[in-house]
Order: C-alpha cells, then sequence, then structure tokens
C-alpha cells in the first residue's frame, strides 16, 4: 500500500498529493461523495463505522522515507475527514508529524471543528488548516455530526494567528445566499478561498449567478481566490 497519491480530475485543484488516513466518515453528510462511492463497493458495510486503514502508519513511514516528498504539500484528506466524530484521533497526528518529520509540509481540509486544536503544535507557517463551509442555516440538516461552522470558523481563526497558512473549501454548496452573505464578511483578509459548486446531486440553482457575484465579492473585497473549473 502507497497511502500517498496524486489526486485526479476535480480533487486536483485542491493539491498535488493527498492520503486518506481512515475508510468512512462519522459527520453524516447527505451530500457526501466519497459515502456513494463506499456504498457502492462495501454494500455489507455502515460509512459512518469510521475505522483506520490497516497499516497505513507504516506504510506511510515507509513511503515517506523515500525521500521525494520532501518540500511538497500532502493533503489530509479527501475521501475522508482527518478528525471524524467519535473516534480516537491519534493516528492523525502520527501521520501529521512523519510527514513533517520527511521535510513535508501539511495542508488539512476538516469539518472536526475543535477536534483540530491538539494538533495545531505540528503545524507551522509552511503548513496549511482549512474548513468545509457549504451553508449556515442549513448546516446542522446537511452535515448533522460536524462541528457546527461557527465553531469551524473560530478554530480557524486561531490557526491563523498562530501563523499557520488558512483556507476555506466553499465547496459543494448546499445554500448560495449563505456563502454570498459570508463572503463580505469573511475576518482574514489572507486566508485563501477556494470556490465550487453542488456536485453529484440534482438541483436548480443558477451557477453562472452564483459565481459571478461570488467572483465579485471577492475582487471588491480583496481576497485571495480561486473559482473552481466546474464553477468557472
Amino acid at each position: 500500500m502507497k497511502p500517498i497519491y496524486e489526486p485526479k480530475t476535480r480533487a486536483k485543484e485542491y493539491c498535488d498529493l493527498a492520503i486518506n488516513i481512515y475508510q468512512g466518515c462519522s459527520h453524516g453528510c447527505t451530500y457526501c461523495y466519497a459515502r456513494k462511492m463506499f456504498e457502492r463497493y462495501h454494500p455489507n458495510e455502515k460509512f459512518e463505522d469510521v475505522k483506520l486503514r490497516p497499516g497505513i502508519i507504516e506504510a506511510t513511514k515507509k513511503q515517506l522515507s523515500s525521500g521525494k516528498f520532501e518540500g511538497k504539500t500532502i493533503q489530509l484528506c479527501f475521501m475522508c475527514d482527518p478528525y471524524p466524530a467519535g473516534i480516537d484521533t491519534t493516528p492523525t497526528r502520527e501521520i501529521i508529524k512523519l510527514i513533517k518529520a520527511a521535510g513535508a509540509h501539511v495542508q488539512i481540509l476538516t469539518k472536526g471543528g475543535e477536534r483540530a486544536y491538539r494538533d495545531f503544535d505540528s503545524l507551522d507557517s509552511n503548513d496549511w488548516f482549512g474548513i468545509t463551509i457549504s451553508s449556515i442555516k442549513d448546516s446542522h440538516v446537511e452535515e448533522p455530526n460536524a462541528a457546527p461552522v461557527d465553531e469551524r470558523m473560530n478554530v480557524l481563526r486561531d490557526a491563523n494567528k498562530r501563523g499557520i497558512k488558512t483556507w476555506i473549501s466553499f465547496e459543494p454548496v448546499i445554500n448560495t445566499d449563505d456563502i454570498l452573505f459570508l463572503l463580505k464578511f469573511l475576518p482574514d483578509k489572507n486566508t485563501f478561498l477556494k470556490i465550487g459548486k453542488l456536485n453529484h446531486v440534482a438541483n436548480s440553482t443558477d451557477w453562472k449567478a452564483f459565481g459571478l457575484e461570488a467572483e465579485r465579492i471577492c475582487k471588491e473585497n480583496g481576497w485571495n481566490y480561486y473559482i473552481k473549473e466546474d464553477l468557472r
């Protein structure tokens, strides 16, 4: 097993390298693409029953020992969350420490909120801490077991104050009005924004109008942003 891999297609717009630490996720997001893929290939298992991928710590250590990842950034995670609810996420810390010891950098994307605080002492100004925001008022329905959006934002601010680079993934977008509102009042101008749309779920949203307005707000406020190709 080689846990560190190069993402393809849409995921490539987030990071050149990634690792998935766990099998499954307990956040219960209604729009989850990873859940759909998991259920297709594991019909007798529950996606919510999060498990550490067998042998991943040793396999990651072996892969990093090659030296070819030095100076590169590795995302945690695409097909799971590095801080799922209800389980011991010590393996996430172990993976972070292995990546840093190999001279590589970490890019975290999570809805775990305060569960991520524990590992801030392992991150520095070469690393990224990111959160996903899909909506505000509907988040408790669409992401029932994820940390509340205000908690995610508070943790992001703390990471920013510590000198860790910060970013927000506005994808998938569930409520366009919520996202456009939030874009007007972001607290940290140096937080990098990646803005996408809702994929894999039928919807009637005018994505062109949303994308144009989102970009207008970003330009008006001087935000550092990227519009994902599906939305552009």
